[in-house]
């Protein structure tokens, strides 16, 4: 029986190949050729081999030369000369052993050295940053209040705050519009996000609104898709990287008017605008309820480090399991939130602080106005603002070593400036360069008009 079924077999497969179109038994053919080949053949071939003498094998290793493990790098680049700071970063700062008035740290409300600061954070030295402790939850719970929302978060890397936040909620397809002028942070969570990123020109309404008015004419299209797309417009309170305050009010009327989501961030504004320091919704008396997200960091005017971010309870807790900041790294140490609390609580207790802030900013601002070559960029309440050349030499390169002389001779003066720095293949609409004046309620008016003289008269000496 079994063997007449394999007689059976043998004639089916004799009859396949007879049916078998021509090019299917070429190609297997070479298959099986080439199987063969592939068994038999060696794997490797054996070099032939030449000794050579000691006396060749010695001028081999003469000859060699070893590549370098990084590019040469030239003897004045930055990271090769670097100022060293000795001690906190304060009102008084020493750099290179020299003492110096500190315009150049976002140390806003000087809270960086404050007594009752230091009191506070030495029992907790010793603990370590591990998962929230009731120190941290009691920070939340703080800010949530201070900012007058729901629900808030602490994150412990000010820079992966709103980092994080972006591609928390704005993912692939979504469509989110954002300033030309946004900070590197921003920019970061958009790449994060992969979402479909609208650049309008900074501060500019009236180019924010026709791509929404297009966006409107592309979702009538499609409605079925534009159901399902999310639309976010994101923006700063105070521009870094420009020292001016976003239009708010008008941002707000676009948001209901196109139906868009408004996330705020607050580093630069937090603790310094607004009545309280409540930031930019304050200062322009709008509902907090009418943005969908504030973040801000905990590191120019809390005296700490990490950020925040704050808004409705569904929407804070939504950053618990999808904040990358927030889920992949440790708490932040209890020491700097027992920090920031403290500083909440002065920020409370003295809400005068912020009206002589803005009074001491716009002493400088005007001191500085009408300096021969440049021009001061930024809000006269601004706290951190620009000096930029009035005409450019026509090459960046040049443009920062005249501006770099200027903080130069400014630190032999003992004023403390700092040129703003970028990654410049990294950014998305490079700033041009500038030197960043940073202002703090522990300046005096003396010292005020003592750096503003010392400037202008740097600025003549190396722009003429």
């Amino acid at each position: 029986m079994a063997t007449a079924t394999e007689q059976w077999v043998l004639v089916e497969m004799v009859q396949a190949l007879y049916e078998a179109p021509a090019y299917h038994l070429i190609l297997e053919g070479i298959l099986i050729l080439w199987i063969i080949r592939l068994l038999f053949s060696k794997t490797y071939k054996l070099q032939e081999r030449s000794d050579l003498t000691v006396k060749e094998k010695e001028e081999l290793i003469e000859e060699w030369q070893p590549e370098p493990l990084v590019p040469p790098v030239p003897k004045d680049h930055p990271a090769l000369n670097y100022n060293i700071v000795s001690g906190p970063p304060s009102h008084k700062i020493v750099v290179n052993g020299k003492e110096c008035i500190n315009f150049a740290s976002f140390n806003f409300l000087g809270l960086l050295d404050n007594p009752r600061v230091k009191v506070i954070v030495e029992p907790l030295f010793l603990l370590r940053p591990v998962g929230p402790r009731d120190v941290h939850l009691d920070l939340e719970d703080r800010l949530a209040k201070f900012m007058k929302t729901e629900e808030a978060i602490i994150y412990s890397y000010g820079f992966a705050t709103i980092a994080s936040a972006i591609p928390a909620y704005s993912k692939r397809g979504d469509i989110v519009f954002v300033d030309r002028a946004a900070c590197f942070a921003i920019q970061k969570g958009l790449q994060a996000s992969r979402s479909d990123i609208k650049l309008f020109k900074h501060n500019d309404m009236a180019d924010l609104e026709r791509l929404l008015k297009e966006q409107e004419i592309e979702d009538q299209k499609n409605p079925r898709k534009a159901r399902v797309t999310r639309r976010f417009i994101v923006v700063e309170g105070l521009y870094m990287n420009t020292g001016t305050i976003c239009p708010l009010p008008e941002l707000v009327k676009l948001k209901y008017k196109y139906k868009a989501r408004i996330f705020l961030e607050e580093s630069l504004s937090f603790g310094v605008l607004g009545e309280h320091g409540r930031g930019v919704t304050e200062h322009y008396g709008i509902n907090i309820d009418d943005i969908d997200l504030i973040s801000a960091n905990m590191e120019n005017a809390l005296a700490s480090i990490g950020g925040f971010c704050c808004g409705r309870s569904f929407v804070i807790d939504h950053q618990r399991l999808s904040g990358q900041g927030y889920c992949f790294s440790a708490s932040l140490p209890p020491l700097l939130a027992a920090a920031a609390i403290e500083a909440l609580n002065i920020m409370e207790e003295n809400p005068g602080i912020f009206a002589v802030l803005k009074e001491k900013c716009r002493q400088i601002h005007k001191a500085l106005q009408g300096i021969s070559g440049l021009k001061v960029v930024g809000e006269s309440f601004s706290p951190a603002f620009h000096l930029q050349l009035e005409e450019s030499t026509g090459s960046r390169e040049q443009d920062v070593r005249l501006l770099q002389e200027i903080v130069d001779q400014c630190m032999n003066k003992n004023i403390a400036l700092t040129q703003a720095r970028y990654l410049e293949k990294e950014e998305k609409c490079l700033p041009p360069p500038s030197i960043r004046v940073v202002v703090t309620v522990e300046q005096t008016e003396e010292e005020l008009e003592r750096a503003a003289s010392t400037i202008k008269e740097v600025a003549q000496v190396v722009l003429l």
